[in-house]
């Protein structure tokens, strides 16, 4: 069922439709599609470069806005959160997230929003553990825009071969990408 519901993304990503289907999946995957967006942005992405940052921009813009449902089904529906954490491997997951929220606060947003662990868990933990919403939204601001625009950069500018790279290492460049952040922010701080 998976496999089809991923064909089905991928050939919406070349239909005239491909926008408004973009919108949809990037709001739903943030808090309960399976799906991620980079399967609808990689390719439009492919067929028109020239819109690669207008593609990036709105899957980053409709992430948040559907990171925020993702939010409000944790805080105030927490037994449908819980469900839900549950039902994509996490039944432990309130009591972890608050610990991990509690010990790494926005780091837990930053890391995980820009790797393949679906966001959904971020964004309905999240709330959950009442993780400050003003810091969550800017957190989701910066990490879900760094993997798109990095996807969209990494298609536009290397093509299809570099698609498979780019998910093979998303950890790895994520990674590096948070550490420059935090390097440039430290910097800035103490300057």
């Amino acid at each position: 069922m998976l496999r089809r519901l991923y064909d089905a993304v991928l050939r919406l990503s070349a239909s005239r439709h491909a926008v408004l289907a973009l919108v949809i999946v990037s709001f739903a995957e943030s808090s309960f599609f399976p799906v991620p967006p980079d399967v609808m942005l990689a390719p439009m992405t492919l067929t028109r470069p020239e819109k690669a940052w207008r593609y990036a921009a709105i899957c980053t813009a409709a992430s948040v806005i559907g990171g925020m449902l993702g939010y409000a089904i944790g805080f105030y529906l927490t037994g449908i959160g819980q469900w839900l954490l549950a039902l994509v491997g996490h039944p432990e997951g309130v009591e972890v997230f608050r610990a991990w929220f509690a010990k790494w606060g926005i780091w837990v947003i930053l890391i995980k929003g820009l790797t393949p662990i679906p966001y959904k868990l971020v964004t309905i933990a999240s709330g959950v553990a009442h993780f400050s919403f003003f810091t969550f939204i800017m957190a989701s601001v910066v990490t879900r825009g760094a993997r798109f625009f990095l996807v969209a950069y990494g298609v536009k500018t290397f093509g299809p071969a570099m698609v498979p790279v780019i998910e093979k290492r998303l950890a790895l460049i994520a990674g590096l990408v948070i550490a420059l952040a935090a390097a440039f922010l430290l910097w800035r701080h103490f300057l």
